[in-house]
């Protein structure tokens, strides 16, 4: 009996001393901790990353706004194309709930930004957030300085060059046979109706339209310039007070983008005017309701903002940045041409 009892407590010590030199059971560096840090885990409220993908939060300005709305939808089709998860939000014009959006998609982990500032003015504050989250970051549509931008190497402002844009509407004045001087008093009178001022664009295109007449030897006189927030309405009634004030003395009516000029447009004829008769007026965008009527002779014409390319384009330089890219400064916008939109090309834009 004795025997029987010192030969199973002889097997018993061997398996025990087999297990702690590394039998069967993984080491405890390889089993999964006790509690895993919150921050390692996904966020409830973004949908898992499609493989090979990520997701991508996207911030507009604002949704309601004709040439974002073309973008954005841009976006998101090619974003999915490529098995990204776009998550798209409506700043409402608001910078405040805007910058309230970029740091609730830096909390939730998404993969990289794209953001459609509501102010360019806000950009040091969107920058710095980006850049302490270390999160790829494509800024589009409103661009910041170059110091702005030099302050984080992670970000790219993908757009146009918006000076390209004003000088393309003061061409097409230009282009028209008395070069804008409707009455032939050796001057043309227009009145300015404005995007927002304080963002780059449209400052742009009030300068350069208007330097455009200048460098080509045209006298200009100023009746009027009011801000009209891009905005259709607001088109509509400073141009509606302006002709009620000046009348026949404005010849031409330049509008920073096509929903102003829509607007503008149905003031014109509620005047008894006669856009390419007695009257000029030009946009930017190129929307389908400008080209429309380009087409039909009730604009004089646009300039192509072209939110598709522009689209790609900011896909394209959110992918270089996922994939370690990094840009110095003064080498980081990107920007896709403007195109004039008259009457004789107007059927190449058309869908």
């Amino acid at each position: 009996m004795k025997k029987t009892l010192a030969l199973a407590l002889a097997v018993v010590m061997s398996l025990g001393l087999l297990a702690s030199c590394g039998g069967k059971n993984p080491p405890a560096a390889s089993q999964p901790a006790a509690s895993q840090p919150a921050a390692s885990q996904p966020a409830a409220s973004i949908p898992e990353a499609p493989a090979g993908g990520g997701t991508i939060g996207i911030c507009i300005y604002k949704f309601d706004d004709a040439f974002m709305t073309t973008y954005r939808n841009s976006l998101e089709a090619i974003l999915k194309e490529k098995g990204y998860e776009p998550i798209v939000v409506d700043g409402n014009n608001d910078q405040a709930k805007q910058n309230e959006q970029i740091n609730t998609f830096i909390t939730q982990g998404v993969d990289a930004l794209i953001i459609n500032p509501v102010m360019t003015s806000a950009a040091d504050q969107i920058i710095a957030t980006v850049k302490g989250a270390d999160i790829p970051t494509v800024l589009i549509n409103r661009e910041p300085t170059a110091e702005q931008m030099a302050a984080y190497e992670k970000l790219v402002y993908v757009g146009c060059d918006a000076a390209q844009s004003g000088t393309f509407q003061g061409e097409l004045i230009l282009d028209t046979p008395n070069k804008g001087d409707i009455n032939g008093d050796g001057k043309v009178s227009y009145i300015m109706i404005q995007g927002d001022p304080e963002n780059i664009d449209a400052q742009l295109r009030t300068e350069y339209s208007v330097q455009a007449l200048k460098d080509a030897g045209i006298e200009v006189e100023q009746l009027n310039l009011t801000r009209g927030d891009w905005d259709r309405e607001k088109g509509q009634t400073i141009c509606a007070n302006d002709l009620a004030q000046f009348g026949d003395k404005i010849e031409v009516v330049f509008c920073n983008n096509d929903d102003m000029a829509i607007g503008a447009l149905q003031a014109i004829q509620s005047a008894g005017r006669k856009v390419n008769e007695d009257i000029y007026l030009v946009g930017v965008d190129a929307l389908d309701a400008a080209l429309n009527e380009v087409q039909a002779g009730n604009m004089t014409g646009t300039v192509l903002n072209d939110a598709n390319g522009q689209a790609a384009s900011a896909v394209a330089e959110m992918e270089k940045l996922l994939g370690g890219a990094t840009y110095t400064s003064g080498n980081q916008s990107v920007y896709v041409d403007y195109v004039k939109v008259t009457p004789e090309n107007v059927g190449d834009f058309m869908k």
